[in-house]
């Protein structure tokens, strides 16, 4: 729809396709949560969100050639406008062909324990069997034994202990079979009780309530509310302080996302050494130094021109640095303090409000680009909210050690 492009409705029509299609990644990120174990969880979200920033800087590149293009296709024209459309089809299709025919799901993590766990119990019956087997030999011998002395037929203790053993062997037998034959039924009512209890105890609207989740949304809208405002207001602002042309900002965002890259990296190796909470407090630590320079040496600018160059630069760099860090530990925290039987539609929810936020963000920059300390004065305030509800709520992002109420019905049902 972007390649043809010959009407503006059909345009914007493709961007609301555009929109559906990116609800993919609910599914990701909640297919992630229920595939990888809580331990290495912000681990694997950081290097899928290294990939996603990669290709967000290496995107723009595929422009060097695709601006050459000038032919036609049948009727429609593919010139620098309609080749990046044309390109992006190409690529779905690989991708799609890729999915249907190379990719499988992985089990979530806690069916692959269990078989694990089935696994080594059913071996363990096999050494019991084993020992059973051994156990009856030694018996049938010790049977035989009377039978070839006349005088331990009469009264002999070995072959009576020795029947009344045969004797009890079937009774065991058949008071353990009553257990199997009513195993079905018990286990039905517990299913039946366990999704009463997943429908009471995981609804959505209880887990969006809780402290935590509140805590973690609130610095969703805020990290991406502040992102998408400085990638509106670095344009213009480099336009009329270094007279920046389009080269010089590709290099520019080309660069930041670089920067971005590495930190990915950077949290991804700290995740490992670290809780995400502590991750958390680094990353806003330095959103707040980068938001409180801003204020000092952006929304006035001094010094010559190498001066405010330098300035600006340093500005950005702590704004991008202090971006992975928020991202990753926020979304792994925000997949253990919620339900992973409800995390497709908790992640859409949390997408959502990122997108609010990348609605907002620019529609507040854009208007107040001439007003900096009013612009990055509720930048400022929203960082400040953001670190008194950390101070408050830091106990509570942690993983919950105990679901008492889906784990007390889980065990139940093993």
């Amino acid at each position: 729809m972007y390649f043809m492009g010959y009407s503006k409705w059909l345009l914007l029509s493709s961007r609301f396709v555009a929109g559906i299609g990116a609800g993919v990644g609910s599914s990701i990120f909640g297919y992630l949560t229920t595939s990888t174990a809580p331990g290495d969880r912000a681990t694997v979200f950081a290097a899928f969100m290294a990939c996603r920033q990669a290709g967000l800087v290496i995107g723009p590149a595929f422009n060097l050639f695709l601006r050459l293009c000038d032919f036609h296709l049948g009727p429609l024209a593919v010139n620098k406008y309609t080749a990046p459309g044309l390109f992006m089809c190409l690529l779905w299709i690989l991708i799609q062909l890729v999915v249907v025919f190379a990719y499988t799901d992985l089990p979530p993590i806690e069916q692959r324990e269990n078989k694990n766990g089935l696994i080594r119990n059913d071996r363990a019956p096999e050494r019991v069997n084993e020992q059973e087997l051994v156990e009856d030999e030694e018996e049938s011998d010790e049977e035989e034994k009377p039978l070839m002395g006349s005088q331990e037929l009469v009264g002999s203790y070995g072959s009576l202990v020795t029947s009344h053993s045969s004797r009890n062997h079937p009774t065991a037998a058949s008071n353990s079979l009553p257990n199997h034959s009513s195993s079905p039924s018990s286990t039905e009512a517990q299913e039946k009780q366990q999704s009463f209890s997943i429908f009471w105890n995981f609804s959505i609207f209880q887990e969006l309530l809780k402290e935590e989740v509140l805590v973690l949304l609130s610095f969703q809208f805020a990290t991406f509310f502040n992102q998408t405002a400085l990638e509106t207001m670095v344009t213009p602002l480099t336009q009329k302080y270094f007279n920046f042309g389009e080269l010089e900002n590709s290099i520019m965002y080309f660069l930041g996302g670089v920067t971005v890259i590495a930190g990915f990296l950077f949290v991804r190796w700290l995740s490992r050494c670290v809780l995400e909470r502590v991750i958390l407090v680094i990353g806003l630590f330095i959103c707040n130094v980068a938001c409180i320079w801003f204020l000092i040496f952006l929304a006035k600018p001094i010094g010559d021109f190498s001066c405010q160059l330098t300035e600006f630069t340093i500005g950005v760099f702590l704004q991008l640095l202090g971006l992975p860090f928020v991202s990753v530990a926020q979304v792994s925290l925000f997949s253990k303090v919620t339900s992973e039987r409800t995390q497709g539609l908790s992640q859409g929810f949390r997408r959502s409000v990122g997108g609010l936020a990348t609605i907002l963000g620019p529609l507040w920059a854009g208007g107040l680009t001439a007003h900096m300390y009013v612009m990055m004065g509720l930048m400022m305030g929203l960082l400040a909210v953001l670190t008194l509800m950390l101070a408050c709520s830091y106990n509570r992002l942690v993983e919950p050690a105990v679901d008492e109420n889906v784990d007390g019905v889980d065990n139940v049902v093993a």
